[in-house]
C-alpha cells in the first residue's frame, strides 16, 4: 500500500501580519498538510543577487510561531533550518518551544548549510562540506538528548550541553518529527539513517542557485538518490517519509510551451523538464497522473510547493488527498 499523499506550502515573505495570518489559514482550509518557511536572513542587495535565491523577508521561527498560533490543525516547520545560524543548544530549545506551543505541530527541518554568500555576507565561516555534515550529525545527538527527560551530557567537535536538562519538553513523543534535506550521497544516507522525513533536493554544491543544481536534480539524478537513501535505510525503509520540492510548479494547459522555454533556460529538453521531479507542469488531470507515476516509481508522497501557485494547485491537493 502506497503512502498518502501530503502537501505542503513554502513561503519566504509577507508585507503585513495580517497578509502571513491570512495566507497560513488559506492553506489550512485548501487541505495542504505543513506551512513551511525557509531559513535565509539576507535582505535585498548584491549578497544575495549573486546567489540568485530569493528574498526571504521573515525570521523563520518568529512567522512559524505566527502560523501555528493563526490555525488549528496545519503542521508548521522550516525548510531547513541551517545548523549554522544558531547555537545548537538555543536551536534545540527554539524548536521544543515551537512544538509545545503549537500544540505538537512542529515539523523540524534541519540542513547543513550551503549558501555560501550568505555565510560571507554575516561573517559567518563556511566550513567544508564534510565538516557542515558532521556537525549536522551531532545536532541529531543533541535533539535527542535534550527532547528526552534528563541531564544532558553531549561533548563533541561541534556540540557541548552538560549539567542541564532540555526545557521545554516538545509535545510531540520522542520528539518532533525530523526532516533533513540535501542532495549529495552522505547528507541523504545520513537522513535515512537518522530522519523521519528525507527531503530531495538539489546538489548546491556550487553554493548558488543555477543550472548546475538543475541537472543535480533530474529524473535520472533523483532514482539515483533515491537509491542511496534505500541502501542506507535498511530495515528503517518503510519508516521513512519521502519529499521533495516542486519548485518549477506551472498549472496550464500549455505543458510543452512551458517545459521548452524552462528546460532552454536550464540547458534541458521540454521532456526532461516535464519529467524533472522538482517540477510539475500541466493541467490537473495531467499532474495527478504524473504525482501518481512518480510516487510509484520514486516512493515519494510528500510534495512542498511554493506559495505563488496555492490557488491553481489546490484542485491537485483535494483530488490526492480527499481534503
Amino acid at each position: 500500500m502506497p503512502r498518502p499523499f501530503r502537501f505542503a506550502v513554502q513561503s519566504f515573505s509577507a508585507d503585513s501580519a495580517t497578509t502571513w495570518r491570512d495566507r497560513a489559514r488559506k492553506v489550512e482550509d485548501l487541505g495542504y498538510a505543513t506551512l513551511h518557511l525557509a531559513d535565509h536572513i539576507l535582505g535585498p542587495g548584491p549578497a544575495i543577487a549573486s546567489t540568485n535565491h530569493p528574498i526571504q523577508d521573515l525570521a523563520a521561527v518568529p512567522a512559524i510561531a505566527a502560523a501555528a498560533a493563526a490555525t488549528t490543525t496545519l503542521r508548521v516547520g522550516c525548510r531547513v533550518f541551517c545548523i549554522d545560524y544558531r547555537h545548537p543548544v538555543m536551536l534545540v530549545k527554539e524548536a521544543a518551544t515551537l512544538d509545545l506551543l503549537s500544540d505538537g505541530r512542529l515539523e523540524l527541518g534541519l540542513g547543513a548549510g550551503w549558501l555560501q554568500a550568505e555565510y560571507a555576507a554575516i561573517g559567518l565561516d563556511f566550513d567544508p562540506p564534510g565538516t557542515r555534515i558532521d556537525r549536522l550529525e551531532e545536532v541529531l545527538g543533541l535533539i535527542d538528548t535534550l527532547m528526552a527527560p534528563g541531564e544532558a551530557k553531549v561533548s563533541g567537535a561541534h556540540v557541548h550541553a552538560e549539567g542541564f536538562e532540555g526545557a521545554p519538553q516538545p509535545v510531540q513523543k520522542p520528539r518532533p518529527p525530523v526532516l533533513i534535506g540535501g542532495g549529495s550521497r552522505r547528507v541523504l544516507s545520513l537522513a535515512a539513517r537518522r530522519a523521519d522525513i528525507v527531503s530531495f533536493n538539489f546538489n548546491n554544491r556550487s553554493g548558488v542557485l543555477g543550472a548546475d543544481g538543475m541537472k543535480s536534480g533530474t529524473a535520472d539524478a533523483t532514482a539515483t538518490k533515491v537509491g542511496w537513501v534505500r541502501e542506507a535505510a535498511a530495515d528503517r525503509q518503510a519508516d521513512l517519509e519521502l519529499e521533495i520540492g516542486a519548485y518549477f510548479t506551472f498549472v496550464t494547459d500549455d505543458a510543452r510551451g512551458m517545459a521548452g522555454g524552462m528546460g532552454k533556460a536550464m540547458g534541458l529538453s521540454a521532456d526532461e523538464m516535464l519529467a524533472h521531479p522538482h517540477g510539475l507542469i500541466g493541467s490537473v488531470d495531467a499532474i495527478v497522473e504524473e504525482l501518481e507515476r512518480r510516487r510509484e516509481a520514486y516512493g515519494i508522497s510528500y510534495i512542498t510547493i511554493g506559495d505563488n501557485v496555492i490557488d491553481a494547485f489546490a484542485p491537485i491537493v483535494a483530488r490526492l488527498t480527499g481534503k
